[in-house]
């Protein structure tokens, strides 16, 4: 069989034009396609808006009405609600809450051995400890009350010293049958107590008394214009 042969008769520019309509009908087809994508698109979104979503939150109402029904019907509700909102504060006063014990630690510390606590009262609100006691003698009293002024105290890895009673007031003094009685009002720095002292390096640690080892003269026992002994306090 002979092969074909073909020609192209058509001129230059009536193929330029169809080429041009074929262009044209190509991208009309992809816009058509386009604005029918995104036609979907938007159909969807509505039914996601208007029909999901109102089905969700219609659901989500019915449920809180469900519970707070159910809330409603809970007997002694009131009274629950109470008791865990305290809970809640538990954290914040365990924290905030005072060492007391501490004051088991110190006062043996600072004590002469011939020195008898007779009565202590602790003021954590006014950071005052009121003491009242007994000793063998006037310089006994008068080494307890400056071991109280002189001792200071530190945290942890803190080298720092810190006095320990800022303000320490012998308020009153007496002798009778070879004994001395006393009363001594102390000021002690707050951290003494605090149950969240932090050091330097941000350890929680308990302050730790450094106690000067102190012996009265007589000098200052035979004074009789001397503050010790006098009723008006041992000063700051």
């Amino acid at each position: 069989m002979a092969p074909r042969a073909q020609f192209n008769l058509l001129p230059d520019i009536k193929q330029t034009g169809v080429k041009l309509q074929r262009s044209r009908r190509l991208v009309a087809s992809t816009a058509v396609l386009v604005s029918i994508i995104s036609a979907a698109i938007f159909v969807l979104m509505l039914l996601t808006v208007y029909g999901i979503q109102k089905k969700q939150l219609s659901d989500t109402d019915k449920d809180i009405t469900s519970y707070s029904q159910k809330l409603a019907a809970t007997e002694n509700l009131d009274r629950i609600l109470t008791v865990q909102n305290q809970l809640t504060t538990l954290s914040g006063l365990h924290q905030n809450k005072h060492a007391v014990s501490r004051i088991f630690t110190y006062m043996p510390e600072v004590t002469p051995s011939n020195v008898n606590l007779s009565n202590l009262s602790l003021d954590l609100t006014a950071d005052t400890i009121q003491i009242d006691g007994t000793a063998d003698s006037q310089k006994s009293v008068n080494t307890f009350v400056d071991t109280l002024k002189f001792t200071t105290y530190s945290l942890g890895s803190d080298t720092t010293a810190k006095t320990a009673f800022p303000s320490v007031v012998l308020s009153s003094f007496g002798i009778g049958e070879g004994r001395a009685s006393f009363s001594v009002n102390v000021t002690f720095d707050a951290v003494l107590f605090s149950s969240s002292a932090i050091d330097s390096s941000g350890n929680s640690v308990a302050p730790k008394l450094d106690v000067p080892k102190l012996t009265s003269t007589r000098s200052v026992l035979d004074d009789p214009s001397n503050v010790l002994f006098n009723g008006q306090g041992g000063g700051q």
